[in-house]
């Protein structure tokens, strides 16, 4: 009798618990994670990976949505952040481009059929992607470098050609553009409601998809801007290394790197009947598979929602899918650890940061020219970036990634500059091989220019050893 009176009066006091916590979430005296398109205000992407908050063993699945990036919750930005003193007087911003179909297909089976036109009431939606579509009707005079004028402005294709941008990918960079707005131009007013073209550098690829991912963020950045101020200017190269981009030893390391990767995926027994049953499925052979790269094709379904391909033989799984990615997030851990990429990204990245750290002391020294500076690239643009950063612990660059280098003024003493570096929003100057140690060594709050040009000018020579001083002989050194 006892125990079960004892019974009685949990379960009245369990049901008196359940309702006060309902009526506190009713009348919003206690927070309730607040979720839209499904996805709640925690599977907000981390760039540095947090062990405090993120699985406690790699999760293939988990790593794959963050790569897909899919628009939906508000996004939580460090742009624009210094003390009160310091004056914003310039911002360069690297993208990789969004959301895009495939640029392989799977042998034998159906291409996935995702429509890469953009209409305004179709999700993923923004306010502004109605304007923006009428604003590129308005732009195909524009003058552009060659070849980037023979590209179209926006995609139109209801079955999405190889490597189009989808309008997930436009959305990513209206969003982007959109934030950056409110940081930079509302906020902080880095140009003037007159701005002129010349404040504005603009650089893409000659892939529609990048053009088109440049042009979604500064109609985001400068809705219904004048066409006759903007001019993008074309990067034959995917490293944007201008006329700096013969180097011999940067192709030397990036074989030994792709030798690499080869023994990787030739040691994975696993990876390798992965292949083999998928191959089976689709009825071709194993070699004829893997070069078709599937894990492309499989993470455009995997971020549009789509199911994996299915033949008379069977379906590819999702099991299949978490083999690949993990052999992939695998290859990225090993790339680091093994520092043959460092060496390549080394010398690919030098060219561009060179060029950046240049315009920045341009305006340290009072120009007025590219006070905003938009460089839409790709994945293999940003990943060397970073690693030539020292960044070993940033993700493999996002769908719509964004890396910003931003210059402030102290206003108390306008001749000292210092810098910024941003990744999708986090700050990560302090990570930086160039600036980890500054807390210990300055009082000052913010990363000085000069640490920034040092480390360009003279310690990424230094980390590649061999006693070469500039980029030409770090190129042309002989013995690897």
């Amino acid at each position: 009798m006892l125990f079960r009176n004892r019974f009685v009066l949990l379960l009245a006091l369990a049901a008196l618990l359940a309702f006060v916590s309902l009526s506190l979430q009713f009348f919003h005296l206690i927070p309730v994670l607040a979720t839209k398109n499904g996805v709640t205000s925690k599977s907000r992407k981390r760039i540095m990976p947090d062990p405090a908050t993120e699985p406690p063993v790699m999760d293939p699945v988990y790593e794959a949505l963050l790569y897909c990036n899919i628009p939906g919750v508000a996004e939580r930005s460090m742009e624009g952040h210094a003390p009160h003193h310091f004056k914003l007087v310039s911002a360069h911003v690297f993208i990789r481009h969004g959301d895009r179909y495939p640029l392989y297909a799977i042998p034998k089976t159906k291409r996935p059929e995702i429509d890469c036109t953009l209409v305004a009431n179709r999700k993923p939606y923004h306010s502004k992607l109605e304007a923006f579509v009428n604003h590129m009707s308005k732009g195909p005079g524009a003058s552009f470098e060659s070849p980037l004028h023979s590209l179209p402005l926006y995609s139109s294709h209801q079955l999405c050609e190889m490597g189009e941008l989808t309008q997930t990918g436009v959305v990513q960079h209206l969003q982007n553009g959109q934030l950056l707005r409110d940081i930079y131009l509302k906020k902080h007013k880095l140009l003037p409601s007159d701005w002129a073209a010349e404040q504005l550098h603009l650089e893409t690829t000659g892939k529609s998809r990048t053009l088109q991912s440049g042009l979604a963020l500064l109609y985001g950045f400068l809705p219904d801007f004048d066409w006759k101020k903007v001019y993008f200017r074309h990067q034959p190269s995917a490293l944007f290394c201008s006329g700096n981009c013969y180097c011999p030893l940067r192709n030397q390391y990036l074989e030994k790197e792709q030798r690499r990767q080869y023994l990787l995926r030739l040691n994975n027994r696993q990876l390798e009947r992965t292949y083999e049953e998928m191959a089976r499925i689709v009825d071709i052979p194993t070699k004829q598979l893997r070069a078709a790269n599937p894990i492309d094709s499989l993470l455009c379904l995997f971020c549009h929602n789509v199911s994996f391909p299915c033949t008379k033989n069977g379906c590819i799984t999702m099991d299949h899918f978490k083999v690949i990615k993990t052999h992939q997030i695998e290859d990225e851990r090993e790339r680091q650890e093994k520092k043959l990429y460092l060496g390549y990204a080394l010398l690919g990245a030098h060219p561009i940061l060179n060029q950046t750290v240049s315009r920045m002391q341009h305006t340290a020294e009072g120009k007025k020219e590219a006070l905003f500076t938009l460089y839409s690239a790709h994945d293999v643009t940003l990943a060397p970036i970073l690693s030539a950063l020292g960044l070993t612990g940033a993700r493999f660059p996002r769908f719509a990634a964004r890396l910003v280098f931003e210059l402030w003024q102290d206003r108390e003493k306008p001749r000292e500059h210092s810098v910024r570096i941003l990744y999708d929003g986090v700050d990560i100057t302090f990570y930086t091989s160039f600036c980890q140690d500054h807390h210990r060594r300055s009082p000052k709050p913010m990363c000085p220019l000069e640490n920034l040009v040092r480390f360009i000018k003279k310690d990424m020579f230094v980390a590649l050893g061999g006693g070469s001083t500039n980029y030409y002989e770090a190129c042309h050194r002989e013995g690897f």
